[in-house]
């Protein structure tokens, strides 16, 4: 059977002086897969628009804020991780310019600024505490990671970076 993922958007929106990042955690809804945990925002990417507009898309929906300087920090293949056991692709996104006021909730829970220092301290997958250093280092070359879950956890991690 061919690969055929889900493909998705993940992204981290930086305060302007970068030092809190604005997670979601979900809290609203009981049947959430996340239920919990803190997260950045994203989603799926529809059939009709390209990954950065689906990342621009997902930010304004859960946020109500406009990106206007992002850029691709990684991407990462999570077979297994749905709900159902679905497959995932995600592109991973760290916005470093935004407008706009950032809502304080939507239809999965908080959105709350988080210091970048506290970031590791909050209930979060296994897996994102693996791959978040990446997002937030310094190296300017993307990363590019398999993540295996099983049964709702991480089998595994590695990755490269072109």
């Amino acid at each position: 059977m061919p690969y055929a993922p889900i493909v998705a958007t993940l992204g981290y929106v930086l305060s302007p002086d970068g030092r809190d990042v604005l997670l979601i955690h979900r809290n609203a809804r009981a049947d959430d897969q996340h239920l919990g945990k803190y997260n950045g925002l994203g989603g799926k990417v529809e059939s009709d628009e390209d990954v950065v507009a689906g990342m621009q898309r997902e930010i304004f929906e859960e946020a109500g804020i406009t990106c206007d300087e992002l850029s691709l920090r990684g991407t990462i293949n999570w077979p297994g991780f749905g709900k159902q056991g679905e497959d995932w692709f995600g592109f991973v996104f760290l916005i470093t310019r935004y407008s706009g006021t950032a809502h304080t909730s939507n239809h999965e829970g908080s959105l709350e600024w988080v210091p970048l220092a506290r970031l590791y301290e909050l209930p979060m997958w296994e897996g994102d505490r693996e791959f978040l250093p990446l997002v937030f280092d310094d190296d300017p070359r993307p990363f590019h990671g398999v993540m295996p879950y099983r049964d709702g956890r991480m089998v595994s991690w590695r990755y490269s970076r072109a």
